[in-house]
């Protein structure tokens, strides 16, 4: 039966099984919006492009399946870049549409015309244009390929306007399944002699392609060789922390005691992880390129194997496969680590007791609240800023797929993040954590939530300063206060502007009480929590990173 490209592609999705679509509109895919008119795929109009691809890479993330979202071209599409970097460095499965000008008008620099090869071709997979709407189907199902196979990323797929009302016949594409890659059975025979004759291992989780299953194999593996296990940065919900063999996770200012367990270690088993920049400590952890008998990377992207390390031991091999495989995995007759997993967690138990700060709002309170009132699945997203380490050092993840956080580092993502995880999954609790500076950023997606009835809490953190710009500024520049400083607008009037609940919280105790009005509401809310400035980490104050920065010059 002849189609137009437009319900083609909308075709396509469907088959892939897409149950949401992000976007903000443009006259340059009408056809496809007309086409989605009909299909039972949930829309959701966004008001930024930016916050359109954060909300799809969410839904990437936590469901390992390509997040879908369209933009209109030019404009739109350098907006939603900065969701094509966090979706690339974080190794998240994203699916980009752009409008695109007509086939004819190429390369006259016609209205909002852009290169996408050129413009995205360093942050994405696979970029491509789609010229003929007989290939639409041959090019979907090679984008959700990509998108999910070996390290997952982003695709981005150009539609010229006039290709979406071409007319043509062709079959649809089935449903696609990422080829799974499993370690040989020589390999897990190796690992395990080196298992054997280690003296004190350690195990760190990291990257995508896991699933739940994944996360109970390597629970079980742990349990067997009594094994530390810690989790790279924002990766926390990939081992439980309620685990007594949980060490905690290595991010961004970790347990010193972890950071010197890794030091110390005689085998470390690192699975999806590219220990990259943060979680390596700025590379420190492990000699490059190569670092004696100590490091066994797994990865499911064999590019990354070697690419900055030069393992004893490189297995190709998806974690899902992987930890599948460590069942077969049996421990000596007698460890050699004997109690090391107990003290590991001890460690991660006492580091995450919150001490008191200065300052009527105690986070580390607020968030041992949080871990003892919210359900073990609800979701918690944030952005980047130095708020989130009360988040990643004191809030306890227990399931798979309840994180959503950039490891890129990027501001802004906490909120739309919520909506995307709340659009896709009605049926959970999800709390934002989001900074003063990062909230503004893409602040206006709550009225995207309230446009849609998601019932997501924010709770947002005002110390009226982008902080760990500050933090760093006071360390290298004391005293020098520059650009840093911010004066921002009352956020519960903000939230009650929009539709939605909104709570200021000054003191530990207003905190708890406004968290259940705002639950009781079932609206968006925001509870607007006033952090004292000094307070910029659990562990130190503006004025004593300055003092020390003055003592040192």
């Amino acid at each position: 039966m002849s189609r137009t490209g437009a319900q083609i592609l909308v075709d396509q999705l469907v088959k892939q099984e897409v149950s949401d679509i992000f976007c903000v509109p443009g006259e340059s895919y009408l056809a496809v919006l007309d086409s989605l008119h009909d299909a039972k795929i949930r829309v959701t109009v966004c008001r930024q492009e930016g916050g359109a691809a954060m909300m799809a890479d969410t839904v990437g993330r936590l469901t390992g399946r390509p997040g879908i979202c369209f933009v209109t071209r030019g404009p739109g599409a350098t907006n939603a870049s900065a969701g094509i970097h966090i979706a690339h460095q974080d190794s998240i499965p994203m699916i980009l549409f752009v409008g695109q000008i007509d086939r004819a008008a190429r390369e006259r620099e016609a209205f909002q015309e852009l290169n996408y090869r050129a413009v995205f071709g360093t942050m994405t997979k696979w970029t491509t244009e789609i010229d003929d709407a007989r290939r639409i189907p041959e090019i979907i199902s090679r984008a959700f390929h990509i998108a999910m196979s070996g390290r997952p990323g982003p695709v981005v797929i150009a539609l010229p306007e006039d290709m979406l009302v071409d007319m043509a016949d062709v079959k649809d594409a089935p449903y696609v399944v990422p080829a799974a890659t499993a370690p040989a059975l020589s390999q897990i025979a190796e690992l395990q002699k080196r298992l054997w004759a280690a003296k004190n291992p350690i195990v760190i989780a990291g990257g995508t392609r896991w699933d739940e299953a994944a996360v109970r194999s390597l629970v079980r593996f742990s349990e067997r060789f009594d094994l530390p296990v810690a989790v790279s940065l924002r990766r926390q919900m990939l081992f439980p922390a309620d685990h007594r063999n949980f060490a905690g996770d290595l991010g961004i200012g970790p347990n010193p005691a972890l950071v010197k367990r890794f030091k110390d270690a005689d085998l470390i088993l690192s699975i999806g992880a590219r220990l990259g920049e943060m979680p390596s400590q700025g590379y420190t952890l492990l000699d490059i390129p190569g670092d004696g008998d100590r490091l066994v990377h797994v990865h499911p992207d064999a590019s990354e194997l070697g690419r900055v390390y030069a393992p004893v031991q490189a297995i190709h091999a998806d974690p899902a496969s992987f930890c599948a495989a460590l069942e077969g995995l049996q421990p000596p007759n007698a460890l050699n680590w004997d109690g090391e997993a107990k003290a590991a967690n001890a460690s991660f138990q006492e580091w995450t007791t919150a001490k008191p700060n200065a300052g009527a709002l105690q986070m580390g309170e607020v968030m041992t609240y949080l871990r003892g009132r919210v359900p073990a699945d609800a979701i918690m997203t944030n952005g980047a800023g130095n708020y989130a380490t009360w988040l990643h050092r004191f809030y306890r993840f227990r399931q798979f797929a309840t994180q959503a956080a950039p490891t890129s580092g990027s501001m802004g993502f906490g909120l739309p993040a919520a909506v995307g995880a709340k659009r896709r999954f009605p049926e959970k609790m999800v709390v934002c954590f989001a900074g003063d500076g990062c909230f503004m950023m893409h602040g206006q997606e709550f009225a995207t939530a309230v446009q849609y009835d998601l019932p997501i809490i924010v709770v947002l953190i005002d110390n009226g300063m982008y902080g760990t710009i500050r933090m760093h500024q006071e360390r290298e520049y004391p005293g020098r206060v520059s650009a840093t400083k911010l004066r921002n607008p009352d956020f519960a009037a903000y939230a009650h502007a929009f539709g939605g609940h909104g709570e200021t919280v000054r003191e530990t105790a207003d905190f708890a009480p406004a968290f259940e009005r705002a639950v009781a509401s079932g609206k968006p809310a925001i509870l607007h929590c006033f952090l004292d400035p000094e307070v910029i980490t659990p562990n130190t104050t503006i004025s004593a990173i300055r003092e020390k920065a003055l003592a040192g010059k």
